[in-house]
């Protein structure tokens, strides 16, 4: 696998090494040994969670706080997402600036999302298949979440706005602004 760091200090991408033949393809999606090696975090991953949705699902922007944070592993199983995460560390020099990476079933490339990241997709093909490695439980009072669309993160989601489909939970999100002062 190949792993390079983002412009946000700790969150990565990793590329497997896919192994292709007339028969398909295989490759490893996790190795626990390499990931520590080459990222330097030594990690648990604890839980496994799967999403399906359809073509222009937002979900997002979530996170857990305290002591249920959540760093995580995304990936594509089946399709196509725009991934993004926001630097929620107020003691980062990257604080407020987010990363956004198109991951599909083709490359199989992952996205390390550390803990105090505020994370979010938005679907790009029908069907598709999300699924995401944890390093905490979920725990529903420590989830927050930040407005898909605040100003101040000025995320290109690169999608009609009148074409999303959104939660009412995630519509009703707080811009950073106000999340900060809660």
């Amino acid at each position: 696998m190949t792993v390079e760091e983002t412009n946000l200090k700790g969150c990565f991408v990793i590329a497997p090494n896919v192994i292709k033949d007339e028969r398909g393809y295989f490759f490893e999606s996790f190795n626990k040994a390499q990931f520590e090696a080459k990222t330097g975090i030594a990690t648990n991953f604890i839980q496994d969670n799967q999403s399906q949705s359809s073509k222009g699902v937002l979900r997002g922007l979530h996170l857990q706080t305290g002591a249920f944070a959540q760093a995580k592993l995304v990936r594509v199983i089946k399709g196509k997402v725009l991934d993004v995460c926001v630097d929620l560390r107020k003691d980062s020099i990257t604080f407020g600036k987010h990363f956004s990476i198109v991951l599909d079933a083709v490359d199989h490339k992952q996205l390390y999302i550390p803990k105090g990241f505020a994370h979010g997709f938005l679907v790009l093909e029908d069907q598709t298949i999300f699924s995401y490695k944890c390093d905490n439980y979920y725990n529903k009072a420590s989830e927050r979440g930040i407005i898909y669309n605040d100003k101040e993160l000025n995320i290109n989601w690169s999608f009609p706005t009148e074409d999303l489909i959104l939660s009412e939970k995630d519509k009703a999100l707080p811009t950073l602004k106000v999340y900060l002062n809660e």
